[in-house]
């Protein structure tokens, strides 16, 4: 059994930075791609940036400029370095790691932007 473990929310002010990590429990042979997911009160959860092994990434416009998503795999780890946070930025957010066989999804970790 997998686990995604996360870590690095929190509070902070607007215009702050956070980076979340999300580590893998083992290694996920089959994995093709990772990324990170969040879901505010009352919205559905929505796609915030994703990397493919080969290091292709996309982002959603929202925080085109300001996030950044990478990988150490090494570790089975991916980062979502977050800058010039907004208080719309609030959410709980969720790593996943898609591999052949399934999708792997972290249990969340709150990150709360107070304005």
């Amino acid at each position: 059994q997998v686990r995604l473990v996360e870590s690095g929310g929190g509070l902070v002010q607007h215009g702050g930075s956070l980076r979340l990590s999300c580590t893998a429990s083992r290694v996920i042979f089959s994995v093709y791609a990772m990324g990170w997911y969040r879901q505010a009160p009352g919205k559905q959860r929505e796609l915030v940036a994703d990397i493919t092994m080969r290091g292709r990434t996309n982002y959603a416009d929202f925080v085109k400029g300001r996030f950044t998503i990478s990988t150490d795999n090494a570790k089975n780890t991916v980062y979502l370095q977050m800058n010039s946070l907004k208080p719309e930025d609030t959410a709980v957010y969720y790593c996943k790691m898609a591999a052949d066989e399934y999708d792997y999804w972290g249990q969340g970790t709150q990150v709360t932007v107070s304005s």
